[in-house]
């Protein structure tokens, strides 16, 4: 986590992991079933609960998330978008600091760890909102392969980036 910023870098980093969440979101979207699409903002969203922790984390990935819902028009999935982001960001900054502690060695296990944990809410929370959307557990189902590959994509992403960002000492 980025321990040693003031308030100002620290809304500098918050807007642009949001930014880049949005990017990210928005260079590949590969169409779901349902509506919904692939992306690769996961990763970023993972990564940005990683190093921004707390509420930087949780506000970049909910409002860069829910942006990129906005500017492709899925505004139906805004709302859940946001808090599910968020939380997913938040998840993952806790478990990320908890299983880390501090440890340079422990980065690769913490952020597969955390973002494992992380990305199941995330698959939980789009299986829940679909649900409710819906109002059909077999439609809602369907949701679930494609969020679980974005998932995974996300997973290895955030890993492999925070593996990296470990190495050149830039964190």
């Amino acid at each position: 986590m980025l321990h040693n910023k003031n308030s100002t870098q620290r809304m500098v980093l918050t807007a642009l992991f949001g930014a880049l969440t949005c990017v990210a979101t928005l260079v590949i979207m590969i169409p779901s079933p349902l509506g919904g699409y692939l992306n690769l903002g996961d990763t970023v969203v993972l990564l940005g609960g990683f190093l921004l922790g707390g509420w930087y984390g949780v506000t970049a990935a909910g409002v860069g998330s829910m942006l990129a819902d906005f500017i492709s028009g899925y505004l139906i999935y805004m709302p859940a978008t946001l808090l599910i982001k968020a939380l997913m960001s938040a998840i993952a900054g806790v478990l990320y600091q908890v299983i880390r502690r501090g440890d340079r060695a422990r980065t690769g296990k913490a952020a597969l760890v955390a973002g494992l944990i992380a990305e199941v809410w995330m698959v939980l929370g789009y299986y829940l909102f679909a649900l409710l959307f819906l109002k059909e557990a077999g439609a809602a189902v369907l949701t679930i392969p494609g969020n679980l590959m974005q998932g995974a994509a996300g997973i290895v992403g955030a890993t492999a980036l925070a593996l990296m960002l470990d190495r050149t000492g830039a964190r």
